[in-house]
């Protein structure tokens, strides 16, 4: 627990609190008015201590490092940590290091003199835990921590820019973020040419455990957000947002409204979206703004977007809100085009660049491709994101190929001066499609790496332990990096809820850095030895674990072999 005896209470005021004509005092889950301390914008002013279960935000100035505090007086400890990175990335960097002895006041001779204990606790750097460098929303959690004083030092080397932490030392009964379905994917159920249905599966939060929960939806057209603060973020970059506090002034990490926020008076009203009365549009700002909008639901599983553009593509994304807490997790996010105003265009592709292509539920794509030189050969690469799409091939009206993709294909077709290739794209009865295609008449001009023909992840149950399981699996005669990712499953998991997993087009940097095992570079001239193994050690026995391998290309696009569900042996 989060508590403090008196004498350490002083100290760390003096060390880690400005000074100030009213009195501050830490909250401890004993207290009995902690949630209105909370509450109280006055009492964290300025403050350096991370109170316990209670979301904290605050503002970094570029290169300009800051420090947090908290205490944890009694060993084998539960912790739990999360740092929200919101518009900028963060290195941050958890440490600990042991309180001074007599700084309880429960030495039999005289304590330490002030300043010998101030000089003690800001020498000493401490042990590290844990660090990391990135956007994601990253946490560090402990089921038996140490007891002493905890720093949390962040850094901010891009921007200007603000962040959420949240401390508490009751993971398991706080559960403040809300939990994701078994499914977390945001599926698209009706296309139009100014709507888009979106439907998802309810949070078990709101579900089972019956508490309240809000959906936001957040609809832009330029990329998919990991967190609702970075939407905040992006929605509040006017000029309100931009008076950020300078450097020795006094402000508040709890003062929302004075980063561009709405204020409590206005958390419950939508933005944008308005069908009746409003165009799709930010309704907060006079002035033109990115075009980015979020809207706020009830306890409900579907939602129509409407008032978009024709022909255009859009990105869905989804956070589940604990009105109690106001603290959201993430779904899947995903991306679909509207259909076109009057009939539908045939999609022309450049040569040697990847295009995104949605197809909704049966429905069909048409795309044209036109070398603007004479060519020997003409090569078309396809990453099917989610299930199995159809692709047909006619060149010059003349049928060349007829398949069915899943995972990435590539096929090579021979070429004709001044040929006009239509390709068409037909989705999958299950579900929406989302695909990248690439055509392109240069054979060197490869965006998506190459593959074996099996992209298989091969387990060796003789060589199962309690701790580690060894895979191997097939490379290529071309020079490719490999990351290979590991997270924790239940028992119950299975093939079918492997199949739900999100996006197979989403890349190793949407993973989670604790998940990541290793990433090393492999070929061999010889097909026949393009093999390569590994062996996961640090496993937990009698756990099972899906395992990924990342394969990574000249030009940065990450393909995903086969998922494997491998599992430890429970006695050795």
């Amino acid at each position: 627990m989060l508590l403090l005896r008196c004498p350490l209470l002083l100290l760390l005021l003096l060390l880690l609190l400005p000074l100030s004509s009213r009195p501050q005092k830490l909250p401890t889950r004993d207290e009995e008015l902690f949630q209105m301390q909370i509450r109280d914008k006055a009492f964290f002013h300025d403050s350096s201590v991370i109170p316990d279960g209670a979301e904290i935000s605050s503002y970094l100035f570029r290169d300009t490092p800051k420090r947090y505090f908290f205490v944890v007086e009694e060993d084998n400890t539960p912790l739990a940590v999360t740092v929200t990175p919101c518009d900028a990335p963060l290195e941050w960097k958890l440490s600990v290091q042991e309180l001074p002895e007599e700084a309880s006041g429960e030495g039999s001779g005289e304590p330490e003199p002030l300043e010998q204990q101030k000089q003690q606790i800001t020498n000493e750097e401490g042990t590290e835990l844990f660090s990391y460098k990135g956007n994601d929303v990253e946490y560090f959690v402990s089921s038996s921590s140490p007891s002493g004083l905890y720093q949390l030092d962040l850094l901010s080397t891009e921007k200007d820019t603000h962040f959420k932490v949240y401390a508490t030392t009751t993971p398991e009964s706080d559960q403040p973020y809300p939990e994701l379905p078994y499914d977390p994917r945001i599926d698209v159920t009706s296309l139009g040419r100014t709507t888009v249905t979106l439907a998802w599966k309810p949070s078990p939060t709101a579900s089972l455990l019956k508490q309240p929960i809000q959906y936001c939806i957040v609809i832009n057209k330029e990329h998919n957000f990991k967190s609702l603060c970075a939407v905040e973020a992006k929605l509040s970059s006017d000029d309100a947002f931009m008076m950020a506090p300078k450097p020795g002034l006094d402000f508040s990490p709890f003062d929302f409204a004075h980063f561009g926020f709405a204020s409590d008076n206005n958390s419950g009203k939508e933005r944008g979206f308005l069908k009746s009365s409003s165009k799709f549009g930010r309704q907060t700002s006079s002035k033109p703004r990115v075009d980015l909008h979020k809207v706020c639901i009830e306890n409900k599983n579907i939602f129509t977007v409407s008032d978009l553009k024709p022909d255009t593509q859009y990105y869905f994304d989804m956070f589940a809100v604990n009105t109690n807490t106001n603290m959201s997790t993430a779904y899947v996010g995903t991306f679909a085009r509207t259909k076109e105003e009057a009939k539908q265009k045939t999609v022309e592709l450049k040569d040697g660049k990847v295009t995104d292509v949605f197809i909704k539920r049966k429905g069909a794509k048409f795309l044209r491709f036109a070398p603007v030189s004479s060519h020997q050969k003409v090569t078309f690469s396809v990453h099917s994101c989610l299930d199995a799409v159809q692709i047909q091939v006619r060149r010059d009206g003349k049928l060349l190929l007829s398949q069915n993709v899943e995972g990435v294909r590539q096929f090579q077709l021979r070429g004709k001066a001044k040929a006009k290739y239509l390709i068409r794209l037909k989705g999958s009865k299950k579900g929406a499609s989302m695909l990248k295609i690439l055509a392109t008449t240069r054979p060197n001009k490869q965006s998506f790496p190459s593959l074996p023909e099996d992209t298989r992840i091969k387990a060796f149950d003789k060589l199962r332990t309690c701790s580690s399981v060894t895979v191997a699996w097939l490379g290529t005669q071309e020079r490719n990096k490999f990351c290979i990712y590991k997270r924790e499953v239940d028992d119950n998991y299975n093939e079918e809820q492997k199949k739900r997993e999100q996006n197979q087009c989403l890349g190793p940097d949407t993973r989670k850095k604790s998940e990541k095992v290793l990433c090393k570079y492999f070929h061999s001239q010889n097909i026949q030895k393009a093999v390569t193994t590994e062996t996961i050690r640090g496993l937990q026995p009698g756990k099972s674990y899906l395992l990924d391998v990342y394969v990574i290309g000249h030009g940065g696009h990450s393909v995903k072999y086969q998922s494997k569900l491998v599992k430890t042996r429970k006695f050795c």
